[in-house]
């Protein structure tokens, strides 16, 4: 399958965590028209699990859909900084663990229908307190979930933010020994 060939892009919006463009592309055929795209950082998403097979997870308000959800730890990377980086820090500031091993178990495209974010998700483990400052703008309650119970919530819908459905997925193999131990990743 072709790509579509950008004939230009202008911002139409500039924001503190993304924009907005207005692409003009040529479609395979020739047709042409215009696609709205959001301009966003790439992200790290975080399963840290504990000693005791708990995983870590915040609950946090989300104005956007107007309610308040059970996520896996995330952040956006700053500028020029590699996941890894990213990845340490964010678990450092979200639940104040820090992660002795990250290991990166996939990634993806949050929304590529009109986003450009692609997340990275990192299994965190061989945790141990050291928190770093939380941002001004986080108000979130940590909590922790035995892995059987958490995939119970994901599969009845009660999980219903996306990134934490996906990175779940994704860590199945990891934490399988965390619901039956004669499993192993």
């Amino acid at each position: 399958m072709q790509p579509f060939k950008l004939i230009y892009s202008e911002t139409v919006y500039q924001g503190r965590a993304f924009k907005v463009c207005k692409d003009r592309v040529e479609m395979p055929g020739g047709l042409r028209g215009d696609l709205d795209i959001v301009q966003h950082s790439n992200a790290i998403t975080l399963v840290p699990v504990d000693d005791q097979g708990r995983v870590w997870l915040v609950r946090q308000y989300r104005h956007a859909g107007g309610v308040v959800l059970l996520e896996l730890p995330a952040g956006t990377l700053d500028d020029q900084e590699l996941p890894e980086v990213c990845a340490h820090r964010e678990v450092r500031e979200e639940i104040g663990m820090a992660a002795t091993e990250l290991k990166n178990i996939g990634e993806f495209y949050l929304a590529p229908g009109y986003s450009s974010e692609y997340m990275y998700v990192y299994l965190a483990t061989g945790l141990r307190p050291d928190p770093l400052e939380v941002d001004e703008d986080e108000f979130l309650e940590v909590e922790q979930m035995p892995v059987e119970e958490l995939y119970r919530l994901a599969e009845s819908g009660a999980i219903q933010d996306g990134k934490t459905l996906a990175a779940l997925l994704l860590a199945r193999p990891h934490l399988l020994s965390f619901i039956d131990p004669d499993k192993s990743a």
